[in-house]
Formats: structure tokens, sequence, C-alpha cells
């Protein structure tokens, strides 16, 4: 039976209630302008009633408050998170690819490809087959050709900037996905904290939600969050959760307290996957928070490692942590759009399939027995061969941008390969061309045990794909690298080509060549000697109408050495023009051009010289065609999904967000309720003094 103070009880409940109604609106209408709050709600229902064993049966004992919640839909805010990993991938290529085409732009009027082509091709060429042999019409036309080559070296070297700015900023990325990690279980700490005393810690929950929402155009992310129950009655509820973000196409990030560090480490010179790729692109590594400890423990301050022993931390880390693939197709966001960007190949790779393997190999010597580099495949006579310790792998190819040096983008200074899924450092490469059986293969030597390799190769790593870098099937800036790299190298080989087959005199001579890197200085020159080792890799000599065997090594001065960084003029044609042919017969007149028609037909006749189907004056169409169409669709998919995402923020919102006359609505409703439980609670108050006071008196 209910006491005689029942209805003020009651009365005080509602009061109770509509006060906490009235606050938290009051929290709501304060927090309308906050980015990330969600709009809070007292949960209330009817206070257990008391039974009265009468007629009635139970008595409602008034209005019990739960809790006070935020309302949040997680629906909208998974497909928030994932449209905001694509508008983050394709904000990077609109950015990037919108500063590339200017790269490219040419108008006609500014110093853009046509305009340099042009003097070069029409004015220089036209010039000096008015006057074939004049050494100013020479020397002017040289100087044009060394406009060519500077625009290419500018154009590369803009490039290689660009790349250097996308991989400090994959750096920052990373950076930052450590940093929301670190918060994040910071924040899922302090909510189980309060949490498990029966509150709800929204406040904290909107920190966290939106520290996802920004984590989201960095990377894709996805979260699961699950009861932790009672380990004695697995169907009580603690209170607390396990919340759980995953990145990278499910890959943990962040567990309850806990959190996965990435790190970025620099590649060395003898890592890089490409010909053209700058120095010290970052990989990616996990970094748990027990290796940090270890590695306090274990290395810095272990006494008993001599200190030219210790490893530095990046070493470190690359030897103890896990890769985090950058490669990972199901990887979205903005860490997506600058690796595409920086390491992009139009899926055109180095992949074939190891054919043979073998501990060491052979080179031949030459008369005065100085090694050649040239591998000998099971010699006959050993002392005509130089023994070497290092493995070598032979890797056949059938991509036909494998079958041509002059698409290569292979790299120069050695790398990583893997083979049958083991990865194993590589020093050089030789590639080999098979008249008898139409083959191409790549003799490829790995680095000596102990340097970069845990073993030697063994013979099941036959018949095993390798693969030197990763299908990254988008056009990034090693793809347009090496767009540049092929036409200057097929465009300089088709006019060294004509002018070696000269009047034969000593005025005959190349233009275009290469320099040497730094490391290569000290040699027989500082130029690539084209026309003396392998200029064109190889020809019909026997006139059988196929091209013969050959084999071009790395080191060789072929035109895979020549890119569009390195691109120059002769020393010799540059100090003196009028070395310049300028007819093929010598017993032809000094007025004779038919050599000098030749190099003009090789600059605007694709029956001579064709590049992707183009004649020579066709590059710039061809590339910039290319970084147009890919920078207008990364701003179309940029504005669409931006699109995408504001609609679906607009839906969010409608449920999270605060709307203001909504709030002004509750505030007079809750007034109103505050109002009716203090009449009640005076009603009542007038009651129990008229009965205990007043009555009997």
């Amino acid at each position: 039976m209910s006491s005689t103070f029942f209805g003020l009880n009651i009365a005080y409940s509602g009061l109770l209630a509509s006060n906490a109604s009235l606050n938290t609106t009051a929290n709501n209408i304060s927090n309308v302008q906050t980015k990330g709050y969600s709009r809070q709600e007292v949960k209330t229902q009817a206070a257990e009633a008391i039974r009265t064993f009468a007629t009635y049966g139970c008595a409602g004992a008034g209005v019990a408050t739960l809790a006070v919640e935020r309302i949040r839909d997680e629906f909208y805010d998974a497909k928030f998170w994932n449209n905001n990993a694509t508008v983050g991938e394709y904000h990077m290529k609109s950015y990037y690819m919108e500063e590339m085409e200017g790269y490219f732009y040419d108008s006609g009027n500014n110093a853009g490809f046509s305009q340099v082509f042009d003097q070069f091709a029409i004015k220089g060429l036209e010039e000096l087959m008015k006057n074939p042999s004049d050494a100013s019409t020479k020397s002017q036309l040289v100087g044009y050709a060394g406009q060519l080559t500077d625009y290419f070296n500018g154009v590369y070297g803009n490039l290689q900037k660009m790349q250097k700015d996308i991989n400090s900023e994959i750096k920052l990325q990373v950076d930052q996905i450590n940093s929301y990690a670190s918060e994040i279980a910071s924040l899922n700490k302090q909510i189980n904290t309060i949490e498990l005393t029966g509150q709800k810690a929204n406040e904290l929950r909107d920190q966290r939600t939106k520290l996802i929402d920004e984590l989201s155009e960095i990377v894709d992310v996805t979260t699961v969050e699950t009861p932790i129950t009672d380990a004695n009655d697995p169907t009580r509820e603690t209170g607390a959760n396990r919340y759980i973000v995953k990145i990278a196409g499910g890959q943990i990030l962040v567990d309850m307290s806990d959190y996965h560090k990435l790190e970025v480490v620099a590649r060395a010179n003898t890592e890089k996957v490409n010909q053209t790729d700058i120095d010290g692109l970052y990989d990616v590594y996990w970094v748990s928070s027990s290796l940090y400890s270890t590695y306090q423990a274990d290395v810095v301050t272990n006494d008993t490692i001599p200190n030219d022993e210790k490893q530095s931390w990046n070493d470190y880390v690359k030897e103890r942590g896990q890769k985090f693939h950058l490669d990972n197709a199901a990887m979205g966001g903005k860490l997506r759009g600058l690796v595409e960007l920086r390491d992009g190949n139009n899926g055109e790779y180095f992949t074939g399939t190891v054919t043979t393997t073998s501990n060491g190999y052979y080179t031949e010597k030459d008369a005065d027995g100085n090694d050649t580099g040239r591998i000998v495949k099971n010699p006959t006579d050993l002392s005509t061969v130089i023994h070497h310790d290092n493995d070598l792998a032979t890797v056949e190819v059938t991509a036909e941008w494998l079958k041509d040096l002059d698409k290569s983008n292979l790299s120069d200074q050695g790398g990583i390969i893997n083979i049958g899924n083991k990865e194993f450092a590589y020093d050089s490469w030789t590639f080999n061309y098979d008249a008898t059986t139409g083959k191409y293969t790549y003799d490829i030597v790995l680095s000596e045990v102990g340097n970069g390799n845990t073993s030697h190769i063994t013979n099941d790593r036959e018949g095993k794909t390798c693969k030197i870098g990763s299908n990254i099937n988008y056009q990034g800036i090693p793809y347009y690298m090496r767009q540049m790299n092929e036409w200057v190298r097929v465009f300089a080989a088709a006019y060294n080509d004509t002018l070696s087959k000269g009047d034969g005199g000593a005025t005959n001579t190349e233009m275009f060549t290469g320099d040497k890197a730094s490391y290569q200085e000290g040699l027989e020159s500082s130029q690539l000697l084209f026309s003396t080792k392998y200029g064109a890799y190889a020809g019909d000599a026997d006139n059988d109408g196929k091209l013969d065997s050959y084999s071009v090594n790395v080191a060789d001065d072929s035109y895979y050495r020549l890119t569009a960084g390195n691109f120059t003029i002769t020393t010799a044609l540059s100090n003196d023009p009028s070395l310049m042919a300028n007819k093929f017969k010598a017993e032809d007149g000094v007025e004779q051009n038919d050599l000098i028609e030749h190099l003009r037909e090789i600059a605007f006749n694709k029956e001579v010289l064709s590049f992707r189907g183009s004649s020579a004056d066709k590059f710039l169409q061809s590339v910039l065609s290319d970084v147009a169409l890919n920078s207008a669709s990364a701003r179309t998919f940029e504005a669409s999904y931006e699109n995408i995402q504001n609609s679906i923020d607009v839906k969010r919102t409608s449920i999270s967000g605060v709307d203001e006359d909504e709030e002004a609505v509750n505030l007079v409703k809750f007034q109103n309720a505050y109002n009716l439980s203090s009449k009640m609670i005076q009603v009542f108050q007038e009651i129990y003094d008229r009965l205990i006071l007043q009555t009997g008196v």
C-alpha cells in the first residue's frame, strides 16, 4: 500500500525529470554551433508501479529518469566515413594532377613543348636545309636542340620535386594517423571509466566520432563496438565496451585503450623500385607499443651490444615491424591518392617467371683479362671467364613493356625482388633477347648473402612468379616519367643513328646523349657513349630480316641509361657545331641536305619514328591527354563525392544535429511540465497542511 506522502514523491519525480530535460535542452542550445556535437535527450520511463492489493490494482509511482543519451545513427556515420575516404583520395589527386597539368601546359606561346620542338624541328632544320654547310646555321640548330633538352630536364625535375612533396605528405598523413590513434585510445579508456559507473559519456563519444570523421579522410575506417560482459555472468553487461578501429581494409589500429603505431622508413638507394624514383621514398611499417620498450631495452640500454653494432631506429623498425602495404587495393583516403600519385605505374611493372637459378655465375674476360661484365651461361673454358659468388636468377618476361628497354623503368641501382613471395635484394641485371627462341629474359644478380638476404636462392624458386614493385594501376609520376624517357630515347637514337650514317668524314658526330650520374664520374667519359657501346641495343647484321640475339647490361652505355633528366647535347657538338653531318655520301656537294631532310622526317613522319602510334611532334598531345584526362576525372569525382558527402551529412545532421526551433519548442514543453510538477507539489503541500496542521484544531 502506498504511503501518505506517495503523491508528493510522484510530483517530485516529475520535477526531477523536467529539470533534467530543461538542463539537457539548455546544453543542446549552447552547443548548436559546436562541430561534431550530437543532440542529447533525456530517456525516461514510467516508474515501477506499487501493488496496493486493492480493486484498482497497482498505483503509478511517477517517472524514472534513466539516462541522458546522445542521438546518433551509426548507419549514417559508416556511410559518411566510407564516402569521406573517397573524397580524401580524389582531393589529393585533383590537387596534384592540376599541378602536373601546369608542368605540361603548352599554349603555343609559352616555352612549352610545341614551341621548343617547332623551333628545333621546323625553324632550325628548315634554315639548315637552305644552307646545310653553314657553321652558324648549325650552331643555331644545336642551340635549339639544347632548348629541347632543357625542356625535358625541367619537366623531369619538376616531377621529381612533386614526388618529393608527395613523399613528405605521406609522412605527414602517417603521423596524423598515429596522433588520431593515440587520442582515440585515450578516449576509449576515459569513456569506459565513466560508463562503468552507469553514466553516459556523451561528450567524449562525440569527440571520438569527430576524430573518426577526420581519420576517415586520410584512410578508410571501420569501427566495431561490442559490450563487455561479466566473466562470471556472461549475461550481465558491465557498462564498458570494446571499441575497435580498423583501417586499410580491416587492419586493427585501435583496440580499446591500446593502439598500434605506424612508422615511415626511407628506402636506401639500393632499394629503389623505379629508375626515375627519387632517393628516400618512404615505406610504412607497423610498430606496436611493446616494440618501443623492446627497442629501448634490447638496443639502446643494453651495454653488452657494441655501439658500432647498434642498429638505427629506422633499421630496427624495418627488421622487426610488419610492413604496412601501401599498394593494398582495399586502402582508401588521402593515403591511397598520395601513393597512387607517387608510385602509379599504370599497371606496367616488372613481373615474370623464374626459369633458372644458380649460386654463383660467370662473366667473360676480354683480351687483356679484364671483366667485361657479360654473363656467360655454362662456360666450357673456365680460363676465359671470371667467377662471382652472387646468386643469379633468370626471369622470362612476356609483357610488351618489358621487351623493350626504351620503355624500361627498372631500377639501375638495385632493389628488392619478390620471388615466390620471398624477398631478395638484387644488385644489377642484364637484358637478353634470344633470336632462336624469340624469348626475352633478364639475368638478375642477387646481392651477397648477409647483405639484404638471409640465405642463398634455391632451385625451388624456379617456376615461381617474381615481381619488382607492384601493380599500381594509376597513371602517377613514374608513368609520366617513363613516357618522357621513352620519347627521348627513341628520338635520340633515331637522330644519332642518322647522323652516324653521314658522309663518314671527320665532321660526323652524335647530337644527343646523357650525362652520367655523379657516382660514375671518372670513367672514360662524363657522357654516355652510345656509338661505342650497344647504342641501339641490336640490329640485323646478317640482313635476314630478323633481329639478332643481343644482351644489354644495366651498366652499359645503352639508351636505357638516357632519361629526360640527363638528356643533353654531346659536348663535342656543343663545342663545335660544324662537326654535324648534313649529307649521306661524301661525294655529294657541300650543299647536299638529304641527311637534314631525313632528320626532319624523323620529327614529323610516324612511318620513320613512331611514339604511341603518332609522330614525334605529337609527344605532348599523347602525354598531355593522359594528364588532362586524369586531372579532369579527379576533379569530377571529387565534386561528385563531395555532393554525396554533403547529402549524407545533411541526413546525419537531421538526426544528430541540434535544431534551434525544435529545442525552443522543447524548452516551452519542459518548462510547462516543470511548472505543473511544481504546482502538484504545492497542491500536496496544501493538502498535508490542512490534514496535519489544521484537522482537529
